[in-house]
């Protein structure tokens, strides 16, 4: 099988350690992250993903508006420059070790965070980055 993930959610993976939006939305990350750990490969989505899976039935579920398709397209771009390679919906990743490894070395110097300020995590996932990524669950 394959993980849907829209482009800012692979920086989120590089932090994630346990801590969402609600205990539902929570156990599905810890759902796909035992997929990504199993070695399922990631199929780039434009729109909602796997992740988003338990907002949607919000009313104002954050992960259909703008600020959320603007973070995908700046991670997007982040990601290609750093994996030299294109990253638009319906590119695949494979998520081993060593591209995890690469993509937390550029995540904890800041070369591929434009994404995120103004996301309401960005102080969490500096924490988290800063500790050597000490406690996430990738």
């Amino acid at each position: 099988m394959t993980v849907r993930l829209r482009a800012h959610h692979l920086l989120c993976l590089l932090t994630y350690v346990g801590k969402g939006y609600s205990p539902a939305f929570t156990a599905n990350y810890d759902v796909v992250v035992e997929r990504l750990a199993g070695g399922e490969d990631i199929q780039i989505v434009s729109g909602p993903d796997d992740i988003c899976t338990p907002l949607l039935d919000e009313p104002d579920a954050h992960c259909l508006g703008e600020g959320a398709a603007g973070r995908d397209e700046l991670a997007a771009q982040d990601v290609a420059d750093l994996l030299a390679r294109p990253l638009q919906a319906g590119a695949r990743i494979e998520l081993d070790a060593s591209t995890l490894a690469r993509m937390r070395k550029a995540f904890s110097l800041g070369l591929t965070r434009k994404a995120c300020p103004g996301c309401e995590w960005f102080e969490l996932c500096g924490a988290v980055a800063a500790g050597g990524f000490h406690g996430t669950r990738l």
